[in-house]
């Protein structure tokens, strides 16, 4: 039976960084437990804050005015429109975050590599562009909570028999994964007996599984959820089983990010972003830009 949990980040709470096999699987669950009315497939989003704490309301006076800054080719976080306007799931958060501050804010799109040095020169105040949490980031700037996390997840041909991706009942059948990545590094500590078929690129291991060359696909499952439904994919496949949430090899998730010390800034945008999921806003923009879920 798999395990359904409801996975928060209240706060500046750490996550655990150890968690049993069964405890790593995230079922499509949220705090009301309940599927959304008309949402597709009947997929419900994830809860990333605890719904029974809610962060106190700090001072907002550092918040009247915000620049964010986010890049423009990662969709669906974000990306450029047809007519060359910002677009996507952070540009979005982002307009909401701003909304429920009542703040005044614009958001300026930069070059990956210039986003951190941007906000160390102070030429904007926040990050809002898919930024993983891990050391390497830490060492440079602060992080709200994380407002999105970036599991791990098994893909399978629609017309393969499997049904349970336990690692007793994948056994040693062949596993595209991309050769050196954390999901390779995964597979090995808890998945020892399955052929690990390694790529070059995720693109190469999905063709693989399209193909019908392995039999299962294991990687990052936010990027399978957008390849899942677009036409690349050609509705060749599908998610079997739930996602893997384990930061010791997918990170402490995805968040905002202000520069060391603005201390003030962060908890407004803690504030926000907890409010945004209270009132139901971050679900309906979580099945607006992840239509087939990565959770």
């Amino acid at each position: 039976m798999l395990t359904i949990i409801q996975y928060w980040s209240a706060g500046n709470r750490r996550r655990p960084a150890a968690f049993a096999l069964g405890a790593l699987m995230l079922a499509a669950a949220i705090a009301s437990g309940a599927a959304r009315a008309g949402s597709p497939a009947g997929q419900s989003p994830p809860s990333f804050w605890d719904p029974n704490r809610m962060p106190e309301k700090p001072d907002l006076s550092a918040a009247r005015q915000i620049r964010f800054l986010t890049e423009d080719d990662y969709p669906p976080f974000n990306f450029q429109t047809p007519d060359g306007q910002l677009g996507g799931f952070d540009v979005e958060l982002a307009r909401a975050i701003c909304a429920e501050l009542a703040a005044t804010c614009t958001i300026q799109r930069r070059g990956w590599d210039l986003l951190l040095p941007s906000l160390a020169d102070n030429s904007g105040d926040a990050v809002i562009a898919a930024m993983a949490i891990n050391d390497e980031t830490r060492s440079q700037v602060d992080f709200t909570a994380p407002y999105f996390l970036t599991p791990g997840r098994f893909v399978l041909r629609r017309d393969s028999l499997l049904k349970d991706i336990a690692p007793n009942k994948l056994g040693d059948r062949s596993v595209s994964v991309v050769a050196g990545s954390r999901h390779e590094a995964f597979l090995a500590a808890f998945y020892p007996r399955v052929t690990r078929v390694a790529f070059e690129t995720p693109a190469l291991a999905r063709t693989a599984l399209k193909a019908g060359r392995v039999q299962a696909h294991f990687g990052d499952a936010t990027t399978l959820s957008y390849w899942l439904n677009g036409s690349e994919a050609g509705d060749c496949c599908e998610f079997r089983g739930g996602a893997f949430v384990d930061p010791r090899f997918f990170g402490d998730g995805l968040g905002v990010a202000v520069k060391k010390g603005n201390l003030p800034l962060r908890r407004a945008l803690d504030y926000a972003l907890a409010r945004l999921a209270r009132r139901g806003v971050f679900g309906e923009m979580y099945l607006k830009y992840f239509p087939v879920g990565p959770f």
